[in-house]
């Protein structure tokens, strides 16, 4: 039986719409305009074109945005001052950092400077923090859209052996202490890999749901994966192809043509998990607005 290929950009549209609906409530109720800010740093192809798709992705929902578009050797204390800007406007609920910034800026002072309730990313300390204890808060969003694609399967997580390979405090720490949680679409058992893993097949091969989040262009094989198991690949990355007209073609942690026929369920790439992180997005913006007093 072929796996069931699990459509990011169908419930990515279904959370957008959503979203939208919400945004409209909340201007005619109370005449609130979600706004979500976006800072860039220096000319990441990738992050230029994920920020161009967040802002006409708030533009359909009817949101109001905002873009401060900096330069590779724009300074930590400018990008400190616009945040403090950004946290006082009132026309702004939502304040996202693009990351990775230049090395010369500290990423976590940028982080720690956002105004928790403005957290639209989920990735401050206070909502990391209310995250672990199990409390209401944003959600980071690449793990919340997973966590919605592996709902989407019908595959139960409750009790199920989760491995998620990557420890990264975007998406490896935050989803699997989001698995763990006594909540509803989670209390899983949980393991987290990494570099230093030893004999990482062996592990793998246990999950009932495996996430990679490694960034190593097709690490995950085969032999790696369980017959049966719901694969979510999380990465994105460029290798070098001369067949393509860009020169480059993007694939993800994950070997997709040998893993697929193994799995129950699998997220492509693209198509997979990166809509949803937009999507979670909005919907952290569009909380934070009704939260507004």
């Amino acid at each position: 039986m072929p796996p069931m290929i699990i459509d990011g950009k169908k419930i990515a549209e279904k959370i957008r719409a959503d979203v939208a609906c919400d945004v409209a409530a909340l201007k005619q109720s109370r005449g609130i305009t979600p706004g979500l800010a976006v800072i860039i740093a220096g000319d990441n192809p990738a992050s230029l074109s994920y920020v161009k798709s967040k802002r006409k992705a708030c533009e359909s929902a009817g949101m109001y945005s905002v873009e401060h578009a900096l330069k590779a050797d724009a300074t930590e204390t400018q990008v400190l001052a616009i945040i403090a800007e950004l946290n006082a406007d009132l026309r702004v609920h939502g304040i996202l950092v693009q990351l990775p910034l230049p090395r010369h800026i500290d990423e976590s002072k940028i982080i720690f400077a956002i105004n928790p309730a403005k957290d639209a990313d989920g990735i401050h300390p206070v909502s990391l923090g209310r995250l672990l204890l199990g409390v209401d808060g944003p959600r980071p969003c690449t793990p919340a859209g997973i966590q919605k694609l592996l709902e989407s399967t019908g595959a139960p997580i409750s009790g199920s052996r989760v491995v998620v390979l990557g420890r990264s405090n975007i998406v490896g720490k935050p989803v699997a202490a989001m698995l763990m949680q006594k909540a509803k679409n989670a209390d899983a058992t949980v393991t987290v890999c990494h570099s230093r893993s030893r004999d990482l097949p062996s592990i793998t091969r246990q999950a009932d749901i495996l996430i990679a989040a490694i960034g190593s262009p097709e690490f995950v094989t085969a032999s790696m994966v369980k017959d049966g198991a719901v694969v979510i690949d999380v990465g994105i990355n460029r290798v070098p192809d001369g067949s393509r007209e860009k020169g480059y073609r993007v694939v993800g942690d994950v070997k997709f043509d040998e893993v697929a026929p193994k799995c129950k369920a699998i997220s492509p790439v693209p198509g997979g998990v990166g809509p949803m992180t937009i999507a979670m997005l909005l919907h952290n913006t569009v909380q934070a607005a009704g939260k507004t007093v």
